[in-house]
């Protein structure tokens, strides 16, 4: 890295609120109210630039120390760097790679070096790792380079490699101005690897991103992961990733076009896993209109996702499987008719699976999973298609073991801007596995899971949208059996109703006065260090790897298939633990106890931030987006604890990130009140949690109850009232009907 220019170093007044863990409000007053506060060295008149000494010297005389995560830390430093003429995140890739094999006490060490050794010793670690990522350049260290190092080496030791890894494509991403790169959600990757049948060893992704679908595919066993990209950072990314989320594993990523420049021309894989771009005319139509892999037609120009259904097509072994996230259009397009057709006649189509909006990006869009397989020739003849409406709600399969009623949770679970992960991944594998089982005897389940035989599908238009042909199935539905199910499902809702009221009614809140209340504050990392509180995550992948090694272990526990996971979706959402405890380990991943102050660590506005754990939660292992709290009972309230620290104002104060905000545990803040104080506080958060909670459920039968009626309406096993509302009573005072 170059040896950078020793101007001042300048800070937004974001980044000051950042480093001294108070929100953007709190700095805007503090420019206001003290005349000492540094004058703006820079910037304009509505961004202004602080000297960043300068500040901290001001943060430092007030008792402020940082309260940066070191993520955050790694971030700023970043721009600082790059401000001051020092050199690219990418300088930085194979770094993040060594220091990850290192142990904490290694990098600590490290951190505390000369700015000079300290260079020294970063430049030995990458160029120990540099055999280790394809195509990697030698790169040098400065002494002036000291600052990124040392951030570097300190957010690997404590958020992981993973993290350190994050912020670098962060900032790689923006001085490329690459744009329309989104990472793949866990669980819909997850979702998409256990689709494929049996074990792949061998798998590919030809628009691989970050590699979470390979890393996916990683913890299901595959031992040789493939992917190329378009974008050199990407590729770069997903190479280091993979490496550090399957260190056992062979790992070839490559930067170039799939479709122009197909980097693995002769591999036949045992799975290709795939969220390509979407909409895409400039993929080469023209220059590729004779490519030997459209052997189910020329992909229209409108049509790249049908090239990338080929293009997988071709990289599979005969009879393997390929798993592809693709627009919702793609199923109904004229343009693409003669294509789709060719997929149905030849059984390369096995199934389509319809995901309910929020499931990835677009977000207002419902994405397919596309489930193909390459034919065997004299393999077996394929007569149907599977179609699954993962967004339709399992109470319009009445009779058919879809749902509960009154106090239980429908399997497909309520619909939110928060996917029900669980309900989406349990309805797509058992219509999948039900049917790859028995293809030619299986029933599947009115208005959710569907097989049409080919000779139907091959219509003039060929439309594979789920919806509509599920739809066509709940007509099978009984009669007799939704009637009964709508009339307990509204007496349900009856009875929640009336809970809510009560619980609403149950409490009387007066004012605080003529002005809010205040308190003095202090962060959770205050609350660790006084021993008040002991804050719990999961280690680290590369912290949790060597942990393993060190007791002989292999990863993913000796008894995982015992053990719930709690995740950030089940806060959301009030539900139990539905977490899949795969990638989690018994030995190394925190128990959630009883009275546990569980925090969701994306911010979002939609459902609660915190709640406290109870019996059914208790044993069940700690998810990766959650942090875990647990006070000591004598010095803080568990629910006075877990209503503070999920106020909005707080989570926003203590969340850093452009597009997701990933909250800082350390930074939240908390009142100091005696424990009696607490106590009141607790219980009036715990009342408001109570009401939350009467309120999903009225919500919840609501929705049940008015599609059952409305599906049982349209579909024919529902009649309407005799005689509309009020009629009756008209009808009484006798007349005839007006002319």
């Amino acid at each position: 890295m170059p040896q950078p220019s020793a101007s001042p170093a300048q800070v937004t007044a974001a980044e000051i609120s950042r480093i001294a863990g108070v929100t953007r409000a709190t700095v805007s007053n503090w420019r206001r109210r003290h005349d000492d506060f540094p004058a703006p060295s820079g910037g304009t008149d509505s961004s202004p630039l602080y000297d960043l000494e300068a500040v901290r010297a001001w943060l430092a005389s007030r008792g402020h120390t940082s309260a940066a995560s070191p993520s955050e830390e790694l971030r700023t430093t970043l721009r600082l760097h790059a401000q001051d003429g020092g050199g690219t995140p990418e300088d930085l890739l194979l770094l993040v790679l060594a220091a990850a094999d290192r142990s904490p006490e290694e990098l600590t060490a490290a951190v505390r070096l000369p700015d000079a050794d300290l260079a020294a010793r970063a430049q030995r670690d990458a160029a120990a790792a540099a055999d280790a990522v394809p195509a990697a350049e030698a790169v040098r260290y400065e002494p002036g380079d000291a600052p990124v190092l040392r951030a570097l080496y300190a957010c690997v030791r404590d958020e992981g490699g993973q993290a350190a890894l994050a912020v670098l494509a962060e900032r790689e991403l923006e001085d490329s101005a690459a744009s329309g790169a989104y990472q793949t959600p866990a669980p819909l990757a997850d979702l998409l690897a256990r689709l494929i049948p049996g074990s792949a060893a061998r798998v590919l992704d030809p628009a691989c991103g970050s590699g979470a679908l390979l890393a996916a595919a990683a913890r299901r066993g595959a031992s040789e992961l493939y992917g190329q990209d378009t974008l050199p950072v990407q590729a770069r990314r997903s190479a280091v990733s993979l490496m550090l989320t399957a260190p056992e594993a062979t790992v070839t990523v490559h930067a170039a076009d799939s479709l122009r420049a197909d980097a693995f021309p002769g591999l036949l894989a045992d799975a290709v896993l795939c969220n390509p771009p979407f909409g895409d005319r400039d993929w080469g139509h023209d220059e590729l209109a004779y490519d030997p892999r459209w052997a189910y037609g020329v992909p229209p120009r409108a049509e790249s996702e049908l090239a990338w259904v080929q293009h997988a097509l071709s990289h599979l072994t005969p009879g393997a499987h390929a798993a592809l996230l693709l627009p919702p259009a793609t199923a109904g397009r004229a343009s693409g008719r003669r294509v789709r057709a060719e997929l149905v006649r030849s059984g390369a189509l096995r199934a389509v699976i319809a995901l309910p909006p929020g499931a990835s990006v677009p977000l207002h869009v419902g994405l397919q999973i596309w489930v193909l397989q390459r034919p065997e020739p004299g393999g077996p003849e394929r007569k149907s298609v599977l179609f699954v409406d993962t967004a339709a709600d399992a109470a319009t399969a009445a009779g058919h073991g879809g749902t509960t009623t009154v106090s239980g949770r429908t399997r497909g679970g309520s619909r939110s801007a928060a996917p029900d992960w669980d309900g989406i991944t349990a309805r797509a594998l058992d219509a999948w596995r039900a049917f790859t089982e028995s293809p030619d005897t299986f029933e599947g389940e009115p208005g959710v899971a569907h097989a049409v035989g080919i000779v139907d599908l091959l219509d003039d238009v060929v439309d594979l949208t789920p919806t509509r042909l599920v739809r066509a199935s709940r007509a099978e539905i009984d009669p007799a059996e939704l009637s009964a199910e709508v009339d307990a499902t509204r007496r349900g809702l009856v009875e929640a109703a009336r809970s809510l009221g009560r619980t609403a009614g149950q409490e009387a809140w007066s004012a605080a006065g003529s002005t809010a209340r205040q308190w003095r504050t202090a962060t959770a990392s205050d609350l660790t260090r006084g021993g008040a509180l002991t804050l719990l995550r999961n280690l680290p992948d590369s912290v949790r790897t060597r942990a393993q090694a060190a007791s002989g272990g292999t990863g993913g526990g000796g008894r995982p298939e015992t053990r719930p996971v709690l995740t950030g979706s089940d806060i959301a959402t009030g539900s139990g633990p539905t977490g899949d405890p795969m990638g989690l380990d018994d030995d190394t991943a925190p128990v959630i106890a009883v009275g546990d102050v569980l925090v969701r660590a994306v911010a979002s506005t939609e459902g609660p931030m915190a709640r406290v754990a109870e019996e059914a939660d208790a044993g069940a292992l700690l998810g990766p987006h959650v942090h875990l709290f647990r006070p000591d009972p004598a010095r803080l309230d568990a629910w006075f604890l877990a209503g503070f620290l999920g106020a909005e104002e707080n989570i926003a104060g203590a969340s850093t990130g452009s597009t997701v905000l990933t909250v800082s545990p350390g930074r939240l803040r908390v009142p100091l009140l005696p424990l009696e104080e607490q106590r009141r506080y607790g219980e009036a958060f715990r009342h408001v949690h109570e009401l939350r909670a009467e309120a999903r459920r009225a919500t919840r039968l609501a929705e049940q109850t008015a599609r059952l009626l409305a599906g049982g309406l349209t579909g024919g096993q529902l009649l309407p009232s005799r005689e509309p509302a009020g009629t009756a009573e008209a009808g009484g005072r006798g007349g005839d009907s007006p002319h």
